[in-house]
């Protein structure tokens, strides 16, 4: 069973940083990856940032490449989202999840999830 607990959502004006953390109880063999999604009212979850845990290889969602770094340190089970240059509509509840990585990000391939941290981007 794999357990993902997120944190570090909050509040910011527009233009600003936040650092969502996911803390990741167990390593399973039937994941490979950790990826960090969103979800808006009223519109679909949508892949943002993955990173395969063997390599550190990463895939983000165009419209946060540039802005957003995902990260990982093996030794605190912990993946991390930066997320600089913050827009309003960056404005969603965040999840981690483990899963299969791949190209393009794909919900469908992430089996365990976290209860998400609610990120809101004011203008």
């Amino acid at each position: 069973q794999v357990q993902l607990v997120e944190s570090g959502g909050g509040s910011v004006q527009a233009g600003g940083s936040l650092r969502l953390s996911c803390a990741v109880s167990v390593v399973s063999s039937s994941s490979n990856s950790v990826g960090w999604f969103r979800q808006a009212p009223g519109k679909e979850r949508e892949g943002v940032a993955a990173i395969y845990n063997g390599d550190g290889r990463t895939n983000y969602a165009d419209s946060v490449k540039g802005r957003f770094t995902i990260s990982q340190d093996k030794a605190k089970s912990t993946v991390y989202l930066q997320m600089n240059s913050l827009k309003p509509e960056d404005t969603a509840m965040y999840y981690c999840a483990a899963g299969y990585f791949g190209t393009p990000l794909n919900k469908n391939n992430y089996k365990y999830w976290g209860q998400g941290t609610q990120v809101t981007v004011s203008s």
